[in-house]
């Protein structure tokens, strides 16, 4: 686990580096809503169809092993610059940068603010739009007050126990202040924002998901969409060989 302090957020953030021994790009992989990059993506970026690639595996504030700063806003833009900020330290640029959720928006945001860091970018069931997902929604209807004083222990009871591990780990003001920012998202949204994008774009939705929201719009403007068999939004655990192999199939 490697870290990184940033002064203006009064806190660290921490990511694990898995070494390649390819020459190809490294692979930055961001976790999304109350999740960590750290119990997402090392088993996907040791799959034997990506073995091999350097991986750049991020826990965002508030989320994992990175700290969590109580004034830090947790919008989309903000946990955007601090992976551009991470990827400066470590000299990274051109990179495949994949992101599953609120991940993939915040790599979207990522991309259209830092374009030079990337060439491909890989979106995995991304939030397009305002109004948020299944759990950011109803995190978000409650003022974090009410969020922090019983609506995460609330909310936390009736998930699924494989997301309820990674959410109990999740700083509860930071989870609240994501979720709002996925509710409120950015102008102009991600699904724009990926439609402009300069970089190679790849759509990738578990086959459980379908259909999926604008899967069509991107298919119509040329963008291939890539399906994750036997599995739904949590693909990466529902079958990691196969997003694995959808992220290898992005590449060529």
């Amino acid at each position: 686990m490697r870290s990184l302090f940033l002064p203006a957020v009064g806190g660290h953030i921490r990511w694990i580096d898995i070494p390649g021994s390819t020459t190809g790009p490294p692979h930055v992989y961001v976790h999304g809503l109350g999740c960590a990059g750290s119990a997402d993506f090392i088993h996907i970026a040791t799959q034997p169809s990506l073995v091999g690639h350097r991986a750049v595996i991020v826990d965002l504030l508030g989320h994992g092993y990175s700290d969590r700063p109580a004034d830090f806003p947790y919008t989309l833009h903000d946990h955007a610059r601090t992976v551009a900020d991470v990827l400066d330290h470590l000299g990274i640029q051109q990179a495949v940068l994949v992101g599953h959720s609120m991940g993939g928006a915040i790599a979207i945001v990522l991309a259209s603010e830092r374009g030079d860091l990337f060439s491909h970018v890989i979106a995995a069931e991304p939030n397009w739009h305002a109004g948020g997902g299944l759990f950011s929604k109803s995190m978000a209807e409650y003022t974090e007050s009410e969020f922090l004083e019983h609506g995460f222990d609330f909310l936390l009871k009736g998930y699924d126990p494989a997301y309820a591990a990674r959410v109990r780990v999740t700083d509860p003001r930071a989870l609240h202040r994501s979720a709002v920012g996925l509710v409120q998202a950015t102008e102009p949204d991600m699904a724009e924002r990926f439609l402009a994008l300069p970089n190679h774009r790849v759509l990738v939705v578990g086959a459980r998901s379908r259909p999926y929201e604008d899967e069509e719009v991107m298919r119509a403007a040329g963008i291939p969409v890539i399906g994750v068999p036997d599995a739904g939004h949590d693909m990466m655990h529902e079958n990691p060989q196969g997003f694995a192999d959808a992220i290898a199939r992005s590449l060529r």
